[in-house]
């Protein structure tokens, strides 16, 4: 046994160490060996390369003492030149490598209670002093002491600052949706201001228009109601001065009813207009569209006007042709009277003409004078309420300047058109456009040709005349003797029946208000009247009612309406047609 471990120049071999003393023994189990550690030496060369080489960070600490080996990427994270450098420096892991103590504590405490914690966030000082924020995986290896760990470090310095930069645009952006939000609730809240003052403002506005509708409601009654009552001694007063003026009076004295004439025709005109403009800018007047033989009314029409043209010594020419057109009458025969009057007004010289011209489906009106006419620019505005050209006449009557406006706004209701040419000191052309119907065989026999001949006196003429107004009744009896017609006055329809019983034959004419006493009205009376001679006498209704309504009922019943005040020309025209 000495022999064997002498036999050796360096004592004991590593062979009789692992037990393997004899030759046969190191021949069979010596190259396994090497084998073995061969390959441990491989793993351990390959662990220590991964060690060195690796990203993240690792190290081996003393939880009460510093850092017992690292690898050069934990060295290079804080800042370190060196793992040395970093071991050296790193002695105390608690206050010299964590930047918060008490996180440092409560990481101790966790890992000594469970032995390990994953990915935990910290902050580790660098070699300057700043922070470097680091995600760790601590385990702890109580195989090499009581509170020796292993860690693995990896640097999570940009994904903090992200999420640090993320929060501060969440901050940030919550605080403007904060302002942004107080700024809706602001808006918001002036908006409801504003919805309330124009709700406020739109009731107010509403609580007003109804107002103005009453207004104007209350407006129309009292002009309606104050028409009637102006219009019935204007009625009075002008077939009184009528009367007058066909007696044989002194000059001054004609003179002077010459004057009253015209300022009774003043009056007249003037109230008419205020009636119509009122209807016109309340909507309503509604077109009652009939067929009618045009030539036929502009015939009647034109007399009128004869005795206009007469008394200012003017030529008055009419050309008609036969044609029929769909409209509303009155409104048409206001339009045109209205044209008319303007061009007697303004024609000092000469004359007027007013001719009928049929142009395929179209008619068209046109009312020529040779008067002082108009400037062109001053064209669009005599359309206008209130406006007028200066009289060179002192002596004319002027009026307030509403005719146009009226067969402008008539016109729009009727869907006519309205043309003007002027020339000033030659004269003025107003021409007015109607669609053109074409009659039936039924409509053609029930529009004759126009009566041409008048009635040559109305001398023995007897007349029933029937108005519930005193002053009316004497002032129409007067006129129609002055005419040289037999009168029979009467207030109301009793008295009318009593005076057919003492008539030897019944009356040629009849002309009854359309109000009379007790609500009885005229039209009504005109039809007992006729029932009880069983004749159909010709009769007409004289009334200051210039309502929509009226109008077509007596266009219904067929009875021809003047209305009060009454002119001469128009009631010897009427009377001419019923007598004829």
């Amino acid at each position: 046994m000495k022999k064997h471990f002498e036999s050796g120049d360096s004592g004991y071999e590593v062979g009789d160490l692992l037990g393997l003393g004899s030759q046969s023994v190191r021949k069979n189990y010596y190259p396994a060996l090497q084998d073995r550690l061969d390959e441990l030496e491989r793993e351990r060369n390959r662990y220590k390369w991964l060690f060195e080489n690796a990203l993240h960070g690792i190290f081996q600490a003393n939880l009460r003492g510093g850092i017992l080996a690292c690898n050069p990427a934990m060295a290079r994270l804080c800042g370190y030149a060196s793992p040395e450098q970093l071991i050296t420096s790193v002695y105390r892991l608690r206050e010299q490598l964590f930047c918060r103590v008490a996180e440092f504590d409560a990481i101790r405490l966790e890992l000594l209670n469970e032995g390990s914690l994953s990915a935990r966030e910290t902050c580790f000082h660098r070699a300057d002093n700043s922070p470097v924020y680091v995600a760790v995986t601590l385990l702890r290896r109580p195989d090499l002491g009581p509170e020796v760990v292993e860690a693995f470090v990896a640097d999570i310095t940009e994904r903090v600052q992200a999420r640090t930069r993320l929060e501060q645009l969440n901050a940030e952006l919550e605080k403007r949706v904060e302002e942004r939000t107080a700024a809706l609730q602001q808006v918001n809240a002036d908006l409801r201001y504003q919805i309330e003052e124009r709700e406020k403002a739109e009731h107010e506005l509403v609580i007003a228009v109804e107002a103005a509708k009453e207004a104007n409601r209350s407006k129309d009654k009292y002009l309606a109601a104050a028409s009637h009552d102006l219009l019935q001694p204007l009625n009075a007063a002008r077939l009184m001065v009528s009367a007058l003026d066909d007696s044989n009076l002194p000059r001054q004295e004609s003179h002077m009813v010459k004057q009253a004439t015209r300022a009774l025709d003043g009056a007249e005109e003037l109230l008419a207009d205020l009636l119509d403009i009122s209807k016109l800018d309340q909507q309503a007047m509604k077109p009652d569209a009939v067929c009618i033989c045009l030539d036929e009314q502009l015939s009647g029409l034109a007399g009128e006007f004869e005795a206009v043209a007469g008394n200012a010594g003017l030529d008055f020419r009419v050309r008609l042709a036969p044609v029929m057109v769909k409209t509303d009458l009155h409104m048409l025969t206001r339009i045109l009277r209205n044209l008319l009057s303007n061009a007697f007004r303004y024609t000092f010289e000469g004359g007027v003409l007013m001719g009928l011209r049929p142009r395929g489906n179209e008619v068209r009106i046109e009312i020529w004078d040779t008067g002082v006419g108009i400037e062109r620019d001053k064209l669009n505005e005599i359309f206008m309420e209130f406006h007028q050209l200066p009289l060179a006449d002192q002596g004319g009557r002027q009026g307030v300047g509403l005719g146009l406006a009226i067969v402008e706004r008539m016109a729009k209701v009727l869907g006519c058109r309205i043309e003007v040419q002027s020339r000033i000191g030659r004269g003025s052309v107003f021409a007015i456009t109607l669609p053109r119907v074409y009659p039936s065989a039924q409509q053609q026999q029930a529009c004759p040709e126009p009566v041409l001949n008048a009635v040559a006196s109305f001398a023995g003429q007897t007349v029933l005349v029937m108005d519930n107004e005193p002053a009316v009744l004497e002032s129409m009896q007067i006129l129609l003797e002055r005419w040289g017609c037999r009168v029979f006055p009467a207030k109301s329809e009793v008295a009318a029946l009593e005076l057919l019983d003492n008539m030897e034959q019944p009356p040629a004419a009849i002309l009854a208000d359309y109000h009379l006493d007790q609500g009885i009205r005229g039209s009504d009376a005109v039809h007992r009247i006729r029932q009880c001679v069983g004749k159909k006498i010709p009769a007409a209704i004289i009334t200051a009612d210039r309502s929509d309504a009226t109008l077509a009922l007596l266009r219904n019943e067929k009875l021809p309406v003047l209305n009060k005040p009454v002119k001469p020309n128009r009631l010897r025209a009427l009377l001419n047609s019923l007598l004829a």
